[in-house]
């Protein structure tokens, strides 16, 4: 019989700081508390699964009747961005954060970028993505040299005008930065950041494109790859793990896309997992310090939840989760470290408080135990303590 497991993760939706997040530059940051501030907040639905009586959530509104199995995650990975993130909840724990570049890209990189592109680089040096466009567009225009900039994450970024760079030519632009990228110098993500002129300014378009580091090790995507079963990618899952352990995949522009590709992907016929990433909440509002537009997209979601659930089939279990925070109300544009949320419903699953977790991979023990597939990790299953039967 088939089994069907939906894994959608609210990019950067933590739920308040870990003891060590002051080793990575946070303090006072909790995503979803600073947003649930915000007049446009609302989160009925996620509050009946149990949202509120999950650890450090009372805020939220406990139930005394919720209807999914809750818990919160700590990150046992050194890091707190999107790749080690999903990296963990697929298994995978790093022992040592992936390169960030504070004062920009070494030279020798930047040279051989420039002599296999043939062409400029312009900025080189930490810079927020809208900014960066302002202060460089024209030059980039006028030249034809490529935007090159990074963040506090392990990012290699490449911003350029549509009409200048074709996107065909920018993803190869990536994909040469993607090879140069090796050893010390490994970045999570080389992304592309195209752009164009609107009303005289210049905006950022919906053709980012990440290309990302392959994981070290085997995934539980792969496991269940292995054994015949199904992983249908809905987003930049794809991306994020360079295709690896994927059968299917679907690319979004939107959570919205995000969303109706997920509800579609209950009318489909498959034995395994369908892997969502919602990556508005991140991109969109956390690094933009946007409160409200946080706010609004969380209350799109939890809006939009009855409509998923009530496609779900007898054995199927839905997964809600986030793979670091992104507090939009911080003194940082930068990710959080935090404790993530975890929520799992279905009719087969009885609604109890999982308490705190050391980490991520949880998930994944869950899923491949579930799915009857074999995959070693540091998580723990929590089946046995979810199921009905």
């Amino acid at each position: 019989m088939a089994k069907r497991v939906f894994l959608i993760v609210l990019d950067s939706c933590g739920i308040g700081e870990m003891p060590d997040a002051h080793e990575f530059g946070d303090k006072d940051c909790n995503t979803l508390k600073r947003i649930s501030k915000s007049p446009f907040f609302k989160c009925d639905n996620l509050r009946k699964m149990g949202l509120g009586n999950i650890e450090s959530c009372e805020y939220i509104g406990k139930t005394d009747s919720q209807t999914a199995s809750v818990g919160r995650l700590a990150e046992l990975s050194k890091g707190k961005d999107t790749t080690i993130g999903h990296w963990e909840i697929c298994g995978i724990i790093s022992d040592k954060p992936l390169p960030t570049f504070p004062n920009g890209f070494p030279e020798e990189i930047i040279k051989e970028f420039s002599k296999q592109t043939g062409r400029g680089v312009l900025c080189n040096k930490p810079y927020s993505g809208t900014e960066v466009i302002k202060d460089y567009g024209e030059e980039h225009i006028k030249t034809g040299d490529l935007i090159v900039y990074t963040s506090a994450d392990s990012v290699f970024q490449i911003a350029a005008h549509e009409d200048v760079i074709p996107l065909e030519t920018l993803y190869e632009y990536c994909r040469i930065a993607r090879k140069i990228l090796t050893g010390e110098h490994a970045v999570g993500r080389v992304i592309a950041r195209p752009f164009i002129t609107e009303n005289d300014k210049f905006k950022r378009t919906a053709n980012r494109h990440d290309f990302s580091l392959e994981p070290p090790d085997l995934t539980v995507l792969d496991a269940i790859k292995n054994n015949g079963k199904d992983v249908f990618a809905i987003g930049k899952i794809y991306d994020i793990f360079a295709g690896q352990g994927i059968t299917e995949h679907v690319f979004t522009h939107s959570n919205t896309e995000g969303m109706k590709r997920a509800l579609e992907a209950t009318d489909k016929e498959f034995n395994g997992l369908c892997f969502v990433n919602l990556v508005d909440f991140d991109m969109l509002y956390g690094h933009r310090q946007d409160i409200d537009g946080y706010a609004k997209a969380f209350s799109e979601f939890d809006n939009w939840l009855p409509k998923f659930t009530e496609k779900m089939r007898d054995d199927d279990i839905l997964m809600i989760t986030a793979d670091h925070g992104c507090d939009p109300g911080d003194e940082s544009t930068d990710h959080s470290r935090e404790y993530v949320p975890l929520i799992i419903y279905g009719k087969n699953i009885k609604p109890v408080n999982l308490g705190t977790s050391q980490t991520y991979a949880d998930i994944s023990a869950t899923v491949a135990d579930y799915l009857d597939v074999g995959f070693d990790t540091v998580g723990v299953s929590r089946l046995t303590e979810i199921l009905k039967r």
